[in-house]
């Protein structure tokens, strides 16, 4: 009888073995969670695309927060969802803004105990829902919509935002922010650069969660799928000017995009598990098709697995539970 020369089942044999051996591990400070903030509401608001996530009150935020950081996971990212819009954002960068007043809501709540995050792009403030200023022919005007970055960007820093995710796609913005923010003094606010933003099909329920008023698309300025080398040189070209952390979004279906830009680039370099992904999951949880629970930390472990050191998530909360139960 012929024996296997190799045997690599012996390090699968037992929980313990597999523990031991696993090579990717998941653990709550390496998730962090989206939060939608809508002004003019004092109870939350449920999301139909997206079953268990809300829209928050600023009281219902302060509840949440709290729990993030009881549950200790990375951090919390905010998205305002203002009660009125125009076509330069003006409530993006207004100290009364919902995003702003919801910055000072968490600090004041969870100080130093979370790390703040504020999603920056005038998408929700505008109201033809693009990510920036139009011009006259009704495309994205690039340089103007800087000028609207650094303005909002110092807002959030003055709001007391520890990094403000620059989510526009916009060319230069990494660098238009860095240079503001330095000029104001607030040397050390994080920028987080959503470098390898593709334009897909995965972002339907998060338009609902922000109530976009997005017609057409923004397929001039977010990434062609079909690309992958090219989203490696927006996350080089981020760091170039002074990006502290990269990202890749959507996650699941760049998986290779992001592990190319892993080798690629010395900073950390995050992923955004996104609406799409969340609701394909939970709909076919909701059938009975898949187990819900397997499935969500299997997903994000292939993200970790992929390159990211750490992954927004809509599951954070409930993923640091079962992670911490299975301690």
């Amino acid at each position: 009888m012929s024996f296997p020369e190799y045997r690599p089942r012996r390090l699968r044999r037992t929980p313990a073995i597999r523990r031991l051996a696993r090579e990717t591990h998941l653990v709550p400070s390496q998730l962090v969670l989206p939060l939608f903030v809508r002004e003019g509401i004092s109870e939350q608001v449920p999301i139909g695309s997206m079953p268990g996530v809300v829209q928050h009150s600023l009281d219902s935020l302060r509840r949440v927060v709290a729990e993030a950081a009881a549950a200790r996971i990375g951090g919390v990212m905010l998205f305002g969802v203002p009660e009125h819009r125009d076509a330069v954002g003006s409530g993006a960068d207004d100290p009364n803004g919902i995003l702003n007043v919801a910055t000072e809501t968490v600090i004041s709540e969870v100080g130093d105990a979370l790390v703040v995050k504020t999603d920056l792009c005038l998408d929700e403030f505008t109201d033809h829902g693009h990510c920036g200023v139009l011009s006259a022919d009704g495309s994205v005007d690039n340089d103007a919509t800087l000028e609207r970055y650094t303005a909002m960007g110092l807002a959030q820093a003055r709001a007391g935002s520890a990094m403000l995710g620059l989510s526009g796609m916009m060319d230069g913005q990494v660098g238009a922010v860095r240079q503001a923010l330095d000029a104001e003094g607030f040397t050390d606010t994080l920028i987080l650069a959503y470098s390898a933003k593709y334009a897909g099909a995965f972002y339907g329920p998060f338009r609902e969660a922000v109530d976009s008023q997005l017609k057409g698309d923004r397929r001039s300025y977010q990434l062609d799928p079909g690309n992958g080398r090219e989203g490696v040189r927006e996350a080089l070209l981020d760091v170039e000017e002074g990006a502290d952390v990269v990202m890749v979004k959507p996650a699941l279906p760049y998986l290779d995009v992001l592990a190319d830009v892993r080798v690629a680039v010395d900073v950390p370099v995050w992923a955004y598990q996104v609406s799409g992904e969340y609701a394909m999951v939970e709909a076919a949880a909701a059938h009975g098709w898949i187990d819900r629970r397997g499935a969500v930390l299997e997903s994000l472990l292939g993200i970790r697995r992929a390159g990211a050191d750490a992954i927004l998530t809509y599951w954070a909360l409930e993923a640091a539970h079962w992670l911490r139960a299975d301690l």
